[in-house]
């Protein structure tokens, strides 16, 4: 449980910022609105009114979490690979390797199921240290 102390101490979040910067990655992954909505767990009503007005965004804690599942995944893509087509298109490539078993990275997060983000970030964030 979170003290008042705890709370107060807690940084700041800019909610509209945050879901801009979820977004942006996903355009470069090549997303369509259905599966933003989905991976960020956005029902389409507010993900349509979020992209019109960042200032209305208000994201729950859940929303909070995938958006930074995102960004780690993002991160641990641009310390593996220096190239542009392979940081951006990773995501969309059929990967063969255990757990992927011929699936995109995108398809399986695609679902919207937390567990599948955690697990696609848990084997990107591998390959930062070649355990792949």
């Amino acid at each position: 449980m979170t003290t008042v102390a705890e709370a107060q101490d807690a940084p700041s979040i800019n909610h509209g910022a945050a879901f801009k910067m979820g977004n942006n990655i996903l355009d470069k992954w090549g997303c369509s609105a259905a599966q933003k909505q989905a991976i960020l767990g956005i029902p389409k009503s507010s993900f349509h009114r979020y992209q019109k007005d960042a200032s209305t965004v208000s994201l729950s804690s859940d929303q909070l979490e995938r958006l930074s599942y995102l960004a780690n995944i993002h991160q641990a893509l641009r310390m593996v690979f220096s190239n542009p087509d392979n940081v951006y298109g990773f995501m969309a490539m059929v990967n063969h390797n255990p757990y992927f078993n011929g699936r995109t990275p995108l398809s399986i997060i695609s679902t919207g199921n937390f567990g599948a983000l955690y697990e696609v970030f848990k084997r990107i964030d591998s390959m930062r240290s070649g355990q792949w």
